[in-house]
C-alpha cells in the first residue's frame, strides 16, 4: 500500500524526476551489469541483520531491490515510479522523502539508507529524522560508496561526465559520515567492508571483512541511537 504524503509531482525535485523518468532502468541495473555488485553487496548486509532490532525501515527503498532481499517490509521514497515497483516486490510503501519522514518519534528499531546519503538534499537532516524516528538504543544502518574509495571515484567521474544518475550524487568520505553520525546523536558500532575488486575488473563474488577499509568499494556502518 502507498501513502503519499507530499501532494503531487510538482512537488517533486529534479532527483524525484530523473528516478520516475528512468525507473525501469535503474531497476533493470540490478539484473545486468549491477547483478554481481548487489549479491556482494546483501552478503555483506547478512553480517549484521540477525543483531538488528524491529521493527525495520528503509529510507530510499527505490524499487526494493535491498528490501525484498533483507527482509525490510516498509520503505519510503520520493519517486512515485519506484515505488511501484517496491510495492510489486511486497513492500509496504510510503512516498516521501528521507528529510522529512512521515513517521512519529521512536517508531522503528533500525532504520536503513543505503547508497541514498549521496542523492539526498541534506544528508544532515536526513540522520535527524532517522534518530528521531528511531527508539532509544535504535540502529541507523548505511551502505555507502565513499568518495576516495576506487568505485567512489569512479563514479566521480561519472558524475563530472553528466551521467543521467550519477550527476545528481554527492559523495562523501568516511570521515565526513562519521561526523555527520555524531552531529545527529550516533555513535559508530561497526563497519563492514567489501567490493575491493576495482571497477571493470570485477569478476567473483566476495565476502566482507570488518572494519574500515578504504580500498572497499562499498561500506557498511553500523550506527547506534544515543
Amino acid at each position: 500500500m502507498e501513502h503519499n504524503i507530499l501532494g503531487g509531482e510538482t512537488d517533486l525535485d529534479a532527483k524525484a524526476i530523473a528516478f520516475n523518468s528512468l525507473a525501469r532502468e535503474y531497476d533493470l541495473w540490478f539484473e545486468n551489469e549491477g547483478k554481481l555488485i548487489f549479491d556482494i553487496e546483501v552478503r555483506a548486509f547478512q553480517e549484521i541483520m540477525l543483531s538488528l532490532p524491529p521493527p525495520w525501515l528503509e529510507i530510499g527503498v527505490g524499487s526494493g531491490r535491498f528490501a525484498r532481499a533483507l527482509g525490510i517490509q516498509k520503505g519510503i521514497d520520493p519517486s512515485s515510479e519506484l515505488l511501484k515497483i517496491a510495492q510489486s516486490r511486497g513492500i509496504d510503501t510510503c512516498l516521501s522523502s528521507g528529510e522529512r519522514c512521515p513517521f512519529q518519534q521512536n517508531s522503528f528499531g533500525t532504520v536503513f539508507i543505503i547508497v541514498t546519503l549521496c542523492f539526498v538534499d541534506s544528508p544532515r537532516l536526513v540522520l535527524k529524522e532517522s534518530h528521531r524516528i528511531l527508539a532509544p538504543g535504535g540502529n541507523v544502518v548505511l551502505g555507502l560508496v565513499l568518495r576516495e574509495s576506487s568505485w567512489g571515484k569512479f563514479y566521480e567521474r561519472k558524475k563530472q561526465a553528466e551521467h543521467r544518475f550519477y550527476k545528481h550524487a554527492t559523495f562523501y568520505r568516511y570521515n565526513e559520515v562519521v561526523t555527520l553520525l555524531t552531529q545527529a546523536g550516533f555513535s559508530v558500532k561497526k563497519v563492514i567492508s567489501t567490493l575491493f575488486q576495482r571497477p571493470q575488473e570485477l569478476r567473483d563474488i566476495e565476502f566482507p571483512s570488518e572494519g574500515y577499509d578504504p580500498d572497499a568499494g562499498f561500506t557498511i556502518i553500523n550506527a547506534v541511537r544515543k
